[in-house]
């Protein structure tokens, strides 16, 4: 791989001016294509097999004004106190504010909150509006018309809130980004100390950006995609987007600083870190095309539009970066003199080399010691009590993960001063904990039956259940085949008690005629958090499975393939525990912004395990293929350790602030999903990488010593030489290409 990839860097670096223009072209026709071909993203959120989403197919079918997916408001009064809202003044408050909200453009019905919603004690009401159209599609302009209306309630003396999807705007992106872009930029020149060569890792991360999302939305044309698909796209795009290029602009400023030609150290940094990138793109790769194996749709579509921002960021620093290497010339090592032709980082017309005025190298060692080097002999001088100990502060930090519990973002989770937290706790303090998440019992009467009477049974059975508050009365369809119960609990909606109930409900279905469903947002909350769990075990071993065979492949061992899995558990633990510290006890709450806690969204473990793997064997790559490397070149074991690390210790810290930096951003958005995934994978980031990688890895490499590279003899045989660290490349000598290689090399 390494001989085809150092082709690769050279005709790129050579042909600069043909490969930026295809790049360009590219870019072009994807933004026009995004412009002209791009489609609404949809809100709606589906789980195949589960028994809510039947329900949910159903109501579609034979209820198509109960399925029909419009957005939904509950406006909740208060009576001031002392008072009730049955009285003449209250009365009249409500019904003109209800008659102000069924003038709103888009409502398609608004209930009467004195008929039959005020609680027993006739001091808390709501009215229930829904709209003909989705929570996506709704405008401010209709936003505003529900705040107008509660206001028009409030100037009459009453307390009135709202809540409910319509009040959801849809998510931007905010100034996070900008600040984590900003705080890689000055990582990359205290890096290289070139502002060109720190610019570069951030212009092709935009391309690259750019062009992942441009592909997103030209795709949403055609197929309907979820509002949150490019969210792991951005995110993760832009972080490995510049990962990556730091690597192998770290390489070519390494190899122009031992005295290579331009365009010679162009073909070793890809033909090298070229291949430590390709192999460490795949790893991810695998990890978020194997969310599919859960077979929730937004997780799926989530993770192949992540996959296609990895690989163009993996394209682009394979090709487009050692083109721009090449425009960029002596200006990447921050020298300001022209060299001759042929000089490193001048352009290949001869071979001359002027070494004088080198800049300082990334991956050198120079006349002392660097902080990497002193780091890994400090490590390999003591690696039992050092992987004890940080294996142990990484179990302390995973703790609170035992008290992990997930859920879906609601009202609940919104902040205690917004209007849809204080309509969420008016409702449970007037009708009890669960009547915020009420249960939708669908009753399949089947062909002939009269779904009254079948209904009239279910009510009669749930009615007896524990922890059953009330049943409301059935609706049944045209057809007469088909009745919907609403079941309010008396439990909160994310209590074991609550569900329970959903299996009990479920249980009657042998019991009585006809087919039981049970759905709405609770159903689907346990149905969700079910499902993801089911489908972890099998989730975790494809990954597993597909990444050990890869670094199997790569490092020809078989010991450090599963000494990174163990290291990848190890941080993912950790990470659970640190989410569940902030997100659900508070802890550090505050100064992160999160307003409210609770339970961890439904999505995050599996989210985060397929992210965090890929990235964490991101790190695995860069540091351990570096480490092979000098072991292959003869070094002893522990000294291979020192130096591999002592080669990448500072790139790969630098390329892990930066990636820290990028999803922290995500942290200052106000949406609870994007900025719990954010925080998640700041905080795995700076446990994989610097406890894990660069404490254990280390450690743990010194321990096993020789045995690391052992690999059986049959297996040996079977596996293909990929020659990542590029041992061909070092039998072939430094001398110019023919001069009829170099024909046009600068047209």
């Amino acid at each position: 791989m390494a001989t085809y990839l150092y082709r690769l860097g050279r005709f790129a670096f050579r042909r600069r001016a043909l490969v930026l223009t295809m790049w360009l072209a590219l870019l072009a026709v994807l933004g026009v294509g995004a412009a002209t071909l791009s489609g609404p993203t949809s809100e709606s959120f589906s789980i195949p097999g589960t028994e809510a989403q039947q329900a949910q197919d159903l109501l579609a079918d034979r209820f198509p004004q109960a399925g029909a997916g419009g957005a939904e408001a509950r406006v909740v009064f208060a009576a001031p106190a002392g008072e009730k809202l049955t009285d003449p003044e209250n009365r009249a408050a409500i019904e003109a504010t209800v008659a102000r909200l069924r003038t709103g453009a888009r409502v398609g019905a608004v209930t009467d909150p004195l008929r039959s919603g005020v609680n027993p004690g006739g001091t808390v009401a709501y009215a229930q509006v829904t709209y003909k159209v989705p929570a996506d599609a709704l405008t401010e302009k209709d936003r505003e018309a529900l705040a107008g209306a509660a206001e028009a309630g409030r100037a009459a003396g009453l307390t009135v809130e709202t809540g409910g999807d319509a009040l959801r705007e849809p998510a931007e992106q905010g100034i996070g980004e900008v600040i984590g872009f900003l705080v890689a930029a000055v990582v990359l020149l205290i890096t290289f100390g070139s502002l060109v060569a720190a610019g570069l890792p951030l212009v092709t991360a935009i391309l690259g950006v750019g062009a992942a999302m441009a592909g997103i939305q030209i795709v949403s044309g055609f197929v309907d995609l979820s509002s949150n698909t490019p969210t792991l796209a951005l995110m993760l795009g832009t972080a490995v987007a510049i990962d990556y290029a730091l690597f192998i602009v770290s390489r070519y400023r390494h190899e122009v600083a031992v005295g290579r030609a331009g365009i010679e150290a162009a073909g070793r940094a890809v033909g090298t870190a070229g291949s430590a990138v390709t192999f460490a793109g795949l790893t991810v790769i695998i990890a978020l095309a194997a969310l599919a194996v859960v077979n929730v749709p937004v997780l799926t579509q989530m993770g192949l539009a992540a996959v296609a921002a990895v690989a163009v960021a993996v394209l682009i620093a394979l090709t487009l970066l050692p083109a721009l290497l090449g425009f960029a010339g002596d200006r990447i090592t921050g020298k300001r003199g022209r060299t001759r032709e042929g000089s490193p980082g001048g352009s290949p017309g001869a071979a001359g080399d002027d070494r004088r005025g080198r800049t300082r190298d990334p991956e050198g060692g120079g006349v002392r010691p660097t902080a990497g080097r002193r780091w890994a002999r400090l490590v390999t001088r003591r690696p039992v009590l050092t992987l004890l100990g940080a294996t142990l502060a990484l179990l302390v930090i995973a703790i609170p993960a035992l008290d992990l519990r997930l859920g879906l973002p609601g009202d609940n989770m919104a902040g205690p001063q917004t209007t849809q937290r204080k309509a969420y706790d008016m409702l449970t303090a007037g009708f009890g904990p669960g009547f915020n998440g009420p249960l939708l019992v669908v009753v399949d009467a089947g062909p002939g039956a009269d779904a009254r009477a079948v209904a009239a049974e279910v009510s009669t059975a749930v009615t007896g259940l524990p922890d059953v508050a009330r049943v409301g009365p059935a609706t049944v369809n045209p057809a007469g085949d088909t009745a919907i119960l609403q079941v309010i609990p008396r439990s909160a909606p994310d209590s074991r008690e609550t569900t329970d109930l959903v299996h009990a409900i479920r249980d009657q279905d042998e019991a009585l005629r006809g087919e039981i469903f049970v759905t709405g947002t609770t159903a689907v909350n346990i149905d969700m958090s079910a499902k993801l769990g089911a489908a972890l075990g099998p989730y975790l071993a494809v990954i597993v499975i597909l990444a050990f065979l890869l670094l199997t492949l790569l490092f020809r061992a078989v010991l450090v393939p599963l000494k990174a899995i163990a290291g990848f558990l190890l941080s993912v633990a950790a990470t659970f525990g640190a989410v569940v510290a902030v997100f659900q006890w508070g802890w550090l709450a505050g100064p992160l912004g999160v307003e409210q806690t609770g339970p961890v969204v439904s999505l995050m473990p599996v989210i985060l395990i397929g992210i965090v793997f890929g990235l964490a064997m991101d790190y695995e790559v860069f540091l351990v293929s570096r480490m092979r490397e000098e072991h292959v070149q003869g070094a002893a074991p522990g000294q291979a350790v020192v130096n591999g690390f002592g080669h990448s210790a500072r790139v790969v810290t630098a390329a892990a602030i930066i990636m820290i930096s990028v999803f922290a951003g995500f942290v200052l958005s106000p949406d609870s999903m994007i900025k719990s995934i954010g925080f998640a994978l700041a905080a795995a980031i700076l446990l994989d990488a610097f406890v894990v990688r660069m404490t254990i890895v280390p450690a743990a490499m010194a321990l096993l010593g020789r045995r690391a590279w052992a690999l059986p003899r049959w297996l040996d045989r079977i596996l293909p030489d990929v020659d990542v660290e590029g041992d061909r490349l070092r039998a072939e000598p430094d001398a110019p290409r023919p001069e009829a290689e170099l024909v046009g090399a600068d047209r």
